[in-house]
């Protein structure tokens, strides 16, 4: 009796199933036949419940001719009850947010659904009702073998209330930074780039891998979310890992364990031997067959143990994908070299008026037609971290645009100190990236580190070899074993490259302004003789002569490296004294030549400037009858138009100490 009962309730089961299932493919047929933008998840399901509607009527009549055993029975029925309920919860938001009749309404449903998609009970929904399936269809396809057994060990694998586990699990960033839309600005190329790349429809049946490379600050990892934000629906799911070190990315792999697996999820502290298990489970989950439209996001990997970089606290990241190569992972770094990932380099913002809206976003303030507001995003030169900082800072205080300016530019050290970041940076702030990477830098090339703090004494564009290798008098061991060879100062350079602290470009080098202001300020807080008389004697033995062919070309790239010594930090510490006589000289011929570069230019205040701090260095190396002597006073008189009073300027005041011979006229 109790066996013909359960018989009947199943296949009452199945008749509700059956009826239901058919309710909810009417619905969906009208728009996965005339679209083809219909979510993949979607589409999949109104294929599959017709077959799932022909196995439970094969189903149902094996059942009505007692072909069952009463416990394989009280199996099947379970499966089709489960299957029902996850069918009515997928027909329920469909009747909601999908039209019967008005196809003007084709284009809002189809926005509805891809956002139906992304719900975390449609997705678990979705899954159940595809394993329900394949296990009813394994089933009828083995019914010739004792199915009783096989039913009850295939229900006992599978956790009708708690699946193990997805295929789909929508977008799932743990502890990634909450970026808000508005606040991420431009970048329109990188992201078109990024979808290309990391689509699973633009290059299916292969891993894509790809990585995100620039220097702290320059929106790595920004970028990588506005991606999700603008792409959801190219992805089955979306994972955002913390790979900033080894313990980091660890915990959040195994913290996706319980998103995937949630019937594993265990409040007690784990064992070392627990992480490694999810460790392990996460990544053969992403090399399940047929599971491959994943994107994986490592973020912040930025002390990489690759051949090459022998770093003591770093780790290979390749150790953490997948065993088998499918999926789409996207990596956020600042080092280069990351050979196995097609590389998306991020620089700055070269449209000011990006700039100007990161400004204005930041702070809530007007920027149109502001000056000053035009001046602080051009002094920032297009780093979205220092951007963003210069508007969190404004938008808590009553200060101007004008005032943050002279902030930065003048109490660096205390601005850095006072300022909060933005919040969506949560503790990385517009140094402390910096911080990180020249200390990884000191552990692998102490001599690399040494010449990164020299050159706060020298201009940050057009750096080469041939302006460092100089014989310098007393150099210090570091120097002596960083430029013994060309080959040895570029892989001092190539290592600061490794770590983003400098640009390589065709035969020179360069620093982002922002960085070589923490360089000066925050690297050589304590102002360093040494590194400064060096690199005062590498300019100096730069200076090309009249006589020789393209001086004015060669003087030209030096010229740019004698104005740092005019920065007000290092004209007021930097001891004269202890400048030899010929590279005062050499130096004043060089602004003297950058003064007669004002004159042309029409800047009469700064070429005056340069032509007094030319006359005194000539003045004291050759004295006031020296024919390089006269020729700067004929020069600044031209400038005032007044020879004599010029000579009578320079003349009735006593001779300045050497410590002023190339300060300013101010002085």
């Amino acid at each position: 009796m109790a066996e013909a009962a359960a018989i009947v309730g199943l296949v009452a089961s199945i008749a509700s199933l059956v009826d239901l299932s058919a309710k909810v493919v009417s619905r969906l047929y009208d728009f996965t036949s005339t679209s083809r933008d219909v979510p993949e998840s979607f589409r999949s399901i109104s294929i599959r419940l017709p077959l799932l509607t022909t196995t439970l009527e094969s189903i149902q009549s094996q059942a009505k001719a007692g072909g069952f055993p009463d416990d394989a029975t009280q199996a099947l029925k379970a499966i089709v009850n489960d299957t029902s309920e996850q069918v009515s919860i997928v027909q329920a938001y469909l009747f909601k947010v999908l039209p019967s009749d008005d196809a003007s309404k084709l284009e809002r449903a189809l926005k509805a659904l891809k956002s139906l998609a992304k719900e975390d009970k449609i997705q678990q929904a979705l899954g159940k009702i595809h394993k329900n399936i394949d296990l009813l269809i394994l089933q009828q396809t083995t019914r010739h073998v004792d199915m009783g057994d096989r039913v009850i060990e295939k229900l006992s694998k599978l956790n009708l209330t708690s699946a193990a586990s997805s295929k789909s699990f929508g977008v799932c960033l743990g502890r990634a930074p909450q970026v808000a839309g508005d606040t991420f600005i431009g970048r329109t190329v990188e992201l078109q780039q990024l979808r290309d790349c990391l689509s699973p429809k633009s290059q299916p049946n292969r891993q894509r891998i790809i990585s995100i490379v620039g220097m702290g600050g320059i929106g790595k990892t920004q970028l990588s979310l506005a991606h999700i934000r603008d792409c959801p629906d190219d992805y089955s799911s979306v994972f955002w890992v913390n790979a900033k070190d080894k313990t980091s990315l660890r915990q959040s792999i195994a913290d996706l364990s319980a998103v995937i697996y949630p019937e594993s999820a265990n409040p007690a502290t784990p064992s070392a031997d627990d992480e490694e298990v999810k460790i392990d489970r996460v990544r053969r989950w992403l090399s399940e067959p047929e599971n491959d439209q994943w994107l994986l996001i490592f973020d912040n990997y930025d002390d990489p143990r690759l051949p090459g970089m022998g770093s003591s606290t770093g780790y290979d990241i390749r150790a953490y994908f997948p065993h088998r190569a499918q999926g789409s992972i996207l990596i956020t770094t600042r080092s280069p070299r990351l050979l196995f990932a097609k590389q998306l380099p991020l620089k700055k913002l070269d449209n000011v008026e990006q700039s100007l809206a990161i400004l204005a976003v930041r702070s809530g303030r007007t920027v149109d037609g502001d000056a000053s507001a035009t001046k602080l995003a051009l002094r920032l030169d297009g780093l979205p971290l220092a951007l963003a900082t210069a508007g969190a800072y404004l938008s808590q205080s009553a200060d101007s645009f004008d005032d943050y300016l002279e902030l930065y530019n003048s109490s660096w050290s205390d601005l850095r100190q006072n300022s909060r970041g933005p919040m969506d940076y949560e503790e990385r702030t517009l140094y402390s990236t910096w911080n990180v990477s020249f200390q990884q830098v000191r552990d692998q090339d102490p001599a690399a580190a040494e010449l990164l703090k020299l050159m706060a004494y020298l201009d940050n564009k057009d750096l080469w070899y041939e302006l460092f290798h100089q014989d310098i008098p007393d150099a210090p061991e570091w120097w002596t074993e960083v430029l013994k060879s060309r080959a040895r100062f570029n892989r001092a350079m190539s290592t600061l490259h490794d770590y983003s602290l400098l640009e390589v470009n065709r035969r020179q080098y360069s620093l982002h302004m922002c960085q070589h202001d923490w360089m000066l300020e925050y690297l050589n807080h304590d102002f360093d003789p040494e590194r400064c008389r060096i690199a005062i004697h590498c300019v100096a033995a730069n200076v090309s002569w009249m006589e020789e062919a393209e001086h004015w070309v060669k003087n030209r790239r030096v010229l740019l490296h004698a104005r740092r010594f005019l920065h007000f930090r290092i004209k007021a510490a930097v001891d004269w004294n202890g400048i030899k006589f010929r590279k005062l000289f050499q130096l004043a011929y060089l602004y003297d030549h950058l003064g007669v570069l004002y004159a042309k230019q029409g800047k009469i205040a700064e070429a005056e400037k340069m032509c007094i701090r030319a006359l005194r260095g000539y003045k004291k190396v050759w004295g006031p009858e020296h024919t390089s002597t006269l020729m700067a006073i004929k020069f600044l008189g031209v400038l005032y138009g007044k020879i004599a009073e010029a000579e009578d300027e320079l003349s009735s005041a006593p001779l300045p100490g050497i410590r002023n011979v190339a300060s300013g006229a101010s002085q």
